[in-house]
Formats: C-alpha cells, structure tokens, sequence
C-alpha cells in the first residue's frame, strides 16, 4: 500500500491509495485506522478522545484522473468554502468521474468520530 496524497480538514480526510491487488480497501483501512490511531493517541495524550468513524467511502481512481483527484485533495479548504463535506459527498456520489471497479487507486474519504480540537 502506498499513499499517494494525503489531506483534509479538522473533520475529515481524503487519502489517495496506491493498493496492491492482494489487498482489499477494508484491509487497507483498517490498518490505516489502527496504525493512525495508535499514533495520535501515543503522541497526543490531549487527544485521547480522538477516534475514527466506523463507515467510510471508497472509490476506484482511472490513471487518467490521477492528476485531478490529487488537485482536489490538495484543496479541500477551497472546496468547503462553497460546501460542506456532507453536500460535497452526495455531489461526488453523484458524479460520473468516479468509475467503480477500477484499482489503479482507491481514494477515500473518512469522518473523524473525535476531531482534534474537540
């Protein structure tokens, strides 16, 4: 597994993954969840609330739209000027440009159940 760009807000994250056809996107998360987690709260004793909700959404991510997926992660504080992550979310549900089935990439997007700060 590889990570291919990382970002977010306070509330959220979206990872673009790089995953071997061996493993599945829920095997791939846990580990990211697990590992993450361990982190933050071994070097965050004031975050030791902090926790990630259970469901996620993954997508399947062409060669040919890398470029794009990697501009959008790299801007969400731009994005969620116009719209929440939740209305953001159902516009990207909604979209043509997130074909299934594809395991190039995998990006996903995860809620904080205990965001930093909170």
């Amino acid at each position: 597994m590889k990570a291919i760009e990382i970002g977010g807000m306070q509330d959220h994250v979206h990872i673009l993954l790089s995953l071997p056809a061996t493993m599945s996107v829920a095997k791939a998360l846990q580990l990211l969840k697990g590992g993450s987690s361990k982190w933050v709260h071994d070097n965050f004793p004031e975050h030791r609330l902090f926790g990630w909700q259970v469901k996620y959404a993954a997508f399947g991510v062409s060669v040919s739209l890398l470029d794009k997926t990697i501009r959008y992660v790299r801007s969400q504080e731009v994005h969620h000027r116009k719209m929440t992550f939740q209305e953001e979310f159902l516009a990207l549900l909604k979209t043509e440009e997130t074909p299934r089935g594809i395991r190039s990439a995998i990006f996903v997007g995860m809620n904080f159940s205990r965001p930093f700060g909170t």
